[in-house]
């Protein structure tokens, strides 16, 4: 028996409205669905313009306040051309916090800093770059 394939990952954070602002107006995330779990987290589930794998985003406060560790985790989206995002996202108030990089192989990218002390690494795709992995 194997996974066959993976479907999302849940971020649970303190400020959800803050959150969707940033993964929706600065990432153009799509919001797919928002429901209220059965012990009463609100669910909202997110995914790329193109499809694929979502991200959950879970506000839960009687669970206490998020607090993420620096370096704990991140999620990698793809885009076509790092500079052009990488001026979108600064004009939104999310300039780089690391990066842009070059690897060896000729791929690009650079990590933004998410609300509630999530990352998120941006990747220039391999039309532009050459390779999507670092």
């Amino acid at each position: 028996m194997k996974v066959s394939r993976w479907l999302h990952t849940r971020f649970r954070v303190n400020d959800l409205e803050s959150s969707l602002r940033f993964y929706t107006q600065v990432l153009g995330l799509k919001e797919i669905s928002r429901s209220t779990s059965p012990r009463g987290s609100t669910l909202v589930f997110l995914q790329p313009s193109g499809g694929g794998e979502m991200l959950e985003l879970c506000h839960f406060p009687a669970s206490g306040p998020v607090q993420v560790p620096p370096d704990l985790v991140h999620i990698a989206l793809e885009v076509d051309d790092l500079d052009a995002f990488g001026k979108h996202a600064g004009s939104l108030g999310y300039p780089w916090s690391d990066g842009p990089t070059r690897t060896g192989r000729g791929t690009r990218f650079a990590f933004l800093d998410a609300p509630e002390g999530y990352e998120v690494e941006i990747i220039e795709s391999a039309g532009k770059s050459g390779n999507h992995s670092p």
